[in-house]
């Protein structure tokens, strides 16, 4: 299983490495502001209107930060790029555990969100440059699959700090300055891709434009309607399952204890990271697209009967499933755009249609919990299944990419 890793050589693995624990840390940093949201509420005197409203803005920093670190990347570097993103988010978290209303807030969400949009787009730029064409849907897949595990660390060190360190909310966000001791690793050990720094030398030079003309505008307008849908689905489902399964069924919720809520939360991450992984592996021996809806297609169904019942049981077993589905698709996009763009500006592109998605997406926390304030959670979350199914469909207008070499 693990032949294609010894296949490789050590610039490509240290490059994997350093882009998932970037994407692992930028996860476990993120997913802090779901897992206390309702702490923050209570003291900072905030709505679910306005939690959302926090976490979408959020969101449109972090398209904007996507957008701008691909082309940090494309023209200084995709190692520079992804220490000074991993630099960014780590200091802003620990800023939100000074925050004192939701205005400060906010402004340390926004700027976090910038560093957080920058990662993916540097560190998959990074791999796909790195790897070989047969085994880039793999090395995606486990760089994606780090996502996953920085969600279910962040649940553990929630868990920890508040209910057995006795802590508040501050403390967790706190301990999110971690990451930026990544940034003096990769500096040290992780080396540009030679793909990168011969078209450097060469002064290769391809305008967005030209690269956008014809039929890949089509193909970028797709890309990039599909992301957003995922996303959509992803941040309105995940912002608010920790307080939907937590809060009382007065509040539109089901009443489970912490303990448990941090439970299901943390189980749902295990089967997260065995469907990135699984993925990366199906979508190079059946195709990108095949792969691709028929994940978009089954997370839909599953999303829909997830919302659709109160026993912790059910929960429990569907929850793994259902995030194997819904989240394990995400492996696939920094593959198929860099099958598509070329070197010069991928990141570029890689940025803008990843983060162009992110900006739609950014109204779906603020949505959710718009809807979940006036009709409950419940129904507020079957609108991720509605997404995931438009998403399925924006692959009538994307062409496979299996096979395809980097240029």
């Amino acid at each position: 299983m693990f032949d294609w890793w010894k296949q490789s050589d050590r610039v490509a693995r240290r490059a994997l490495v350093a882009a998932s624990l970037g994407w692992m840390l930028d996860s476990f940093d993120v997913m802090l502001y779901a897992l206390v949201l309702p702490a923050l509420m209570a003291e900072l005197g905030m709505s679910s209107t306005t939690g959302g409203q926090i976490q979408s803005m959020t969101l449109v920093a972090a398209a904007i930060g996507g957008v701008l670190f691909g082309v940090i990347a494309d023209r200084f570097g995709r190692t520079r790029a992804l220490m000074l993103s991993v630099l960014i988010y780590s200091l802003f978290t620990a800023a939100c555990g000074f925050a004192t209303s939701a205005v400060q807030l906010a402004v340390f969400r926004v700027c976090l969100g910038f560093g957080m949009g920058g990662e993916w787009a540097s560190g998959a730029a990074l791999v796909s440059e790195t790897w070989p064409d047969r085994h880039r849907g793999k090395a995606l897949a486990f760089m994606q699959s780090s996502w996953a595990i920085g969600y279910a660390l962040a649940t553990l060190v929630s868990w920890f700090i508040q209910r057995q360190l006795g802590l508040d909310w501050r403390a967790v966000f706190f301990v999110g300055v971690l990451p930026a001791l990544l940034t003096v690793w990769i500096r040290g050990r992780v080396a540009e891709p030679e793909i990168w720094r011969r078209t450097k030398a060469a002064a290769a030079t391809v305008s967005v434009r030209s690269a956008l003309r014809g039929p890949m505008l089509k193909i970028t307008v797709a890309l990039a309607a599909m992301n957003a849908c995922t996303l959509f689905a992803y941040w309105g489902f995940n912002t608010w399952v920790p307080t939907y399964l937590s809060s009382a069924p007065a509040a539109g919720g089901i009443g489970l204890g912490t303990d448990t809520m941090s439970l299901l939360v943390y189980v749902n991450q295990v089967g997260t990271w065995f469907g990135y992984v699984t993925f990366g592996f199906v979508s190079d021996q059946v195709g990108r697209k095949r792969t691709y809806v028929a994940y978009l297609l089954i997370a839909a169904a599953l999303i829909w009967a997830y919302t659709s019942t109160t026993s912790v049981w059910v929960l429990l077993a569907l929850g793994p499933v259902a995030s194997f589905f819904a989240t394990g698709h995400f492996s696939g996009f920094g593959v198929v755009t860099a099958e598509l763009y070329p070197t010069a500006i991928r990141a570029t592109l890689q940025g803008l249609t990843y983060n162009s998605g992110r900006i739609v997406s950014a109204a779906a926390p603020w949505l959710v919990g718009a809807v979940a304030r006036s009709h409950g959670f419940s129904i507020a979350l079957t609108i991720s299944a509605v997404a995931f199914l438009c998403a399925a469909a924006c692959w009538v207008f994307i062409p496979e990419t299996k096979g395809r070499s980097i240029q």
